[in-house]
């Protein structure tokens, strides 16, 4: 058939290296199994490693649950690298911040080991009924889509439409991109019909089967059961045409799930009864699962077993065994009282339980049962509901409702539910139901270190919600209660010295309360309040420009946390902070090494992939003038944009500083509409508070230099005006920002806003502790002003000096501008030239243009040096430094989780850098960049070596 002859040619291609994504599309039983299983075949006839996997139909199916039945990760595995992932999934470790990235990090952990499978043979991933699998087998089925096209890997996943889950959505979406290879499955067409029930009956149907076969829909799989079901009840006569004895519209079963339950009446009851007991646990199940609810040792029922799959109800899946359809376990399923499969799901939980199964497993039981204010139930949910509601939060917040709508009448059991529904609320995103949930909480908790967990939730999550003062005055009245342990009383300054200083600006108070959350964590002996408190500090020697007293308490924060991968969301705020302060101190090549540990230590707490890791070193990228690199890094970060936020710590900063990064990229090289979609969707997210206000300096400045390149310079200069002076407590960079603003003041000659741009500018060196970034930017705007060349040369002398060739080659451009007004020509084109250099260096096209056309006014015309090459868009001499390093790693057979330790970059970006190279190369695996590398060895990548 025409399906198997496409599969055939993507096996094919898999062998020679090329990977690619096969998306196989119909309804149930339309043959997309089939069709699968003879994929697998094709891949193992070839020597490809061939990794298949079924979703099941489950409510809340486990995390990563098909993929690590896929790739048989387990505890026993004897794989060290699959049993590595099985014990982190199997951790219980208790986590102090309101969501736990367990879940996250075991998809990059998956992905990864995907990924070096691949570099030593083809591998073949399948996944069938996609649309039934959880969110985190999902992402790492999209993350793989992505990914396929460059690595030996052919991902087959087989769909059935009507799914409307966010995840499969996105999921979908992948999979209507050119690359992927499309498979949709119809229903037969009559003669296919026909020929199928000749193949089945042994002889042309005739008239009256064909009529009773229309109602199959032309689906196979029911075709085949209505069929089967007939000639077991020997309702078909087989002579020159085979013809039913009564066509009649009440001679067979009316729902073919019926037909379907009508084949149990062959097998012994013994059988059939084992099978109601499997359907309990959905379409797949293990057999000792099965032992551990009846009581019984295995070899007791295996005999019904094996009838069970004689007779086509059960088939093996790898150590599990699967029902041959959806629709028989439904059968069996239906067929039990619902009183009795609510006991039944009851003593599933149970017995998974004491099984010490993940508790994901036991609630999904559970909740099928039905059961509120069972004592055993309740116990085990206050005991497990920390764990499941980080890894399975929505679940968790449908059993934790449940529960507390039945009103338990233990108040701390209350209590302890309320508050584990409320962290779950906030980690989901509900921020005023968590709020409620919160209050109703502390009404019924006794015990003061509960009481100071929930005053915690319930200030962040008012926070969270915009309620700004609210937070504060809640945090108010918590430090107002006597009995509050001290450890919690530190943490809850710490929290109110953030909110004071984000919400209003008021960072003298805010200093204030940070100093006493200081002094009492360190009293308490609390890592996390005292490492919490200098963050804070932090923050407010930034705010005053006091980088190098921002550095040490920074510092100080980092060690106090210690070498345990604790409170992995406050040290990743530490270490990014750091970060930042080494930019502000001018030591670029110091901050790029703080970016590197960094990601050391996000990598060790399984955060290799942290989405504000990427945002943070785009931002860096960005001022290094790498800005390929830092396309890469927000490209990789672009999946998880809606997350940018350390949980508790700090609001969605990088959120906007996503957008706004990407924005002033792509206008400044003249991408109109890639940097209009970014202002879009930077400026749709409202700004509530300062710290929202001061991560959307990147996108008032794309803005303005938007409105500049439609010619509109007013407006232009109007944008910046928020520049010219810092609310209380704003943090924002502005002197960066100052030296573009004189000149558009200057361009559209107004001088009183030029100067005011000079004023803000020389108030921001003058704030700085030691002189620096702010100082060479006041330099840049003394000199455009006064149209004098010698603070200009100095500007450019820092910026030289510190390897800056962003803001190096703006005040390049500034000097040459300056010395063609004072008719310096020879030196002015000396300055522009090597501006323009560094311009397309990056491929700022805009500044380019921008800069020979101001020039042009003072009479300087370019020439001299000649037409400069463009910047290759193909081939080798297309690729950036980081690139053809990357290249050399790849032909070298290095994974992508090798290659991006290697280089400090996440998998994410990697994998991105990756996919840029195959472009740019006209390539479409790995394999031949390899062979690119090793049969031709350009020069320009052996250079790297």
């Amino acid at each position: 058939m025409a399906e198997i002859a496409v599969l055939r040619d993507a096996v094919s291609r898999l062998c020679a290296g090329a990977g690619a994504v096969v998306w196989i599309e119909g309804e149930p039983g339309i043959g997309k199994s089939s069709l699968v299983a003879a994929g697998a075949r094709l891949g193992e006839e070839l020597g490809c490693q061939v990794s298949r996997g079924v979703a099941d139909q489950l409510v809340h199916p486990p995390p990563l649950g098909v993929l690590l039945d896929c790739l048989e990760i387990g505890p026993r595995s004897s794989d060290p690298r699959r049993a590595q992932i099985a014990a982190f999934l199997s951790a219980r470790r208790p986590a102090l911040d309101l969501a736990d990235a367990t879940y996250a990090a075991a998809v990059e952990m998956v992905v990864a080991l995907v990924d070096e499978l691949c570099t030593v043979d083809p591998m073949m991933l399948i996944v069938d009924d996609v649309q039934w699998a959880d969110d985190a087998s999902l992402d790492v089925c999209r993350r793989l889509a992505s990914a396929a096209a460059h690595l030996p890997l052919l991902l087959v996943l087989s769909y059935r439409p009507g799914t409307h889950r966010t995840a499969v959505r996105r999921l979908r979406d992948v999979a209507r991109r050119r690359d992927v290879i499309r498979i949709p499955l119809g229903p037969f067409d009559p003669e296919a019909v026909r020929s199928l029930l000749t193949e089945l009956v042994g002889a042309p149907p005739g008239a009256g089967l064909v009529k009773l076969a229309a109602q199959a829909m032309g689906n196979p799989l029911y075709l085949r059961e209505l069929i089967e079901s007939l000639v077991r009840e020997d309702l078909v006569d087989i002579g020159a045409e085979a013809e039913v004895r009564d066509p009649g519209p009440g001679m067979v079963p009316r729902s073919l799930a019926a037909a379907l339950d009508s084949r149990l009446s062959f097998v012994p009851a013994g059988t059939v009864e084992l099978m109601r007991a499997a359907a309990l646990f959905g379409g797949e199940f293990a057999v000792t699962e099965l032992a551990t609810l009846l009581g019984r040792p295995a070899i007791d029922f295996s005999a019904d077993l094996q009838e069970a799959v004689a007779a086509g109800i059960l088939v093996e899946a790898g150590r599990r065994m699967r029902f041959r359809h959806p629709l028989i376990r439904q059968a069996l399923y239906d067929g039990m009282p619902a009183a009795l499969r609510a006991a039944l799901h009851l003593d599933v939980a149970r017995a998974l339980e004491a099984a010490s199964v993940e508790p994901q497993r036991v609630a999904q039981h559970l909740l099928a049962s039905g059961v509120v204010g069972n004592r055993w139930a309740r116990r085990w949910l206050t005991d497990a509901g920390p764990v499941l509601a980080n890894r399975a939060p929505n679940l968790a917040a449908e059993l934790l409702r449940r529960e507390l709508d039945h009103d338990p009448s233990d108040e701390h059991e209350r209590a302890s539910l309320g508050m584990t529904l409320a962290q779950v609320l906030i980690a989901t995103g509900e921020h005023e139901v968590a709020a409620v949930q919160a209050r109703q909480a502390l009404e019924a908790a006794i015990d003061p270190g509960d009481r100071g967990h929930l005053w915690w939730m319930l200030a962040r999550a008012l926070f969270s919600g915009g309620h700004n003062d609210a937070a504060v005055a809640t945090l108010h009245r918590a430090l107002g209660s006597s009995d509050l342990p001290d450890a919690w009383r530190a943490r809850l300054l710490g929290s109110l010295a953030m909110f004071q200083r984000a919400g209003c600006g008021d960072v003298d108070t805010a200093d204030a309360t940070a100093r006493e959350a200081l002094r009492t964590g360190e009293a308490a002996g609390d890592a996390f309040a005292t490492a919490y408190a200098l963050t804070h500090l932090w923050i407010s020697h930034s705010v005053r420009r006091q980088h190098r007293l921002a550095l040490g308490s920074v510092d100080r924060a980092i060690e106090a946390l210690g070498t345990v991968a604790d409170h992995v969301d406050l040290r990743a705020f530490a270490l990014h902070g750091r970060i930042f302060s080494l930019q502000n101190l001018s030591r670029w090549s110091d901050a790029e090494a703080a970016l590197r540990d960094a990601r050391d230590f996000l990598r060790t707490a399984n955060r290799a992939d942290d989405t504000t890791s990427g945002v943070t070193a785009a931002v860096l990228m960005f001022w290094l003038g790498r800005w390929d690199d830092a396309q890469a890094e927000l490209n990789a970060a672009e999946q998880n944009t809606s997350a940018s936020t350390y949980r508790g710590l700090r609001e969605g900063g990088p959120g906007w500083l996503w957008h706004g990064v990407a924005a002033l990229i792509a206008t400044r090289r003249g991408e109109r509409a890639r940097a209009a979609a970014h202002l879009r969707a930077g400026f749709d997210r409202p700004v509530v508070t300062v710290a929202d206000r001061e991560s959307t300096d990147f996108l008032l400045v794309a803005r303005s230099l938007a409105a500049e390149q439609e010619g509109d310079l007013r407006k232009a200069l109007d944008r910046l005006g928020g520049f010219l002076e810092r609310r209380p407590g704003e943090m924002t960079l502005t002197h960066q920002w100052l030296p573009g603003l004189v000149r558009l003041a200057l361009a559209v000659d107004d001088r009183s806003a030029a100067e005011a741009g000079v004023r803000a500018c020389l108030a921001e060196a003058a704030a700085e502790q030691v002189p620096a970034r702010a100082a060479a930017s006041a330099d840049r705007c003394r000199g455009l002003y006064h149209a004098d060349p010698a603070p200009l040369r100095s500007a450019v002398a820092h910026y030289r000096d510190n390897g800056v060739p962003v803001e190096l080659a703006g005040a390049l451009e500034d000097l040459a501008a300056v010395l063609a007004q004072r008719s310096e020509i020879a030196q002015a084109r000396t300055a522009l030239d090597e501006a323009i250099d560094l311009y397309s260096g990056f491929g700022a096209t805009w500044d380019i243009r921008r800069a020979v056309a101001r020039l042009r006014g003072y009479g300087l015309r370019r020439g001299v040096r000649g037409a400069r090459a463009k910047r290759a868009g193909h081939g080798w001499e297309a690729l950036t430094p980081t690139e053809r390093k990357i290249a050399l790693l790849v032909a070298a057979g290095r994974s992508t989780p090798d290659i991006a330790q290697n280089m400090f970059l996440t998998r994410r970006t990697a994998q991105t850098h990756i996919s840029r190279i195959l472009a740019k190369l006209g390539m479409r695996s790995r394999v031949e960049i390899a062979g690119a590398v090793f049969s031709s060895e350009p020069d320009s990548v052996a250079a790297d070596r």
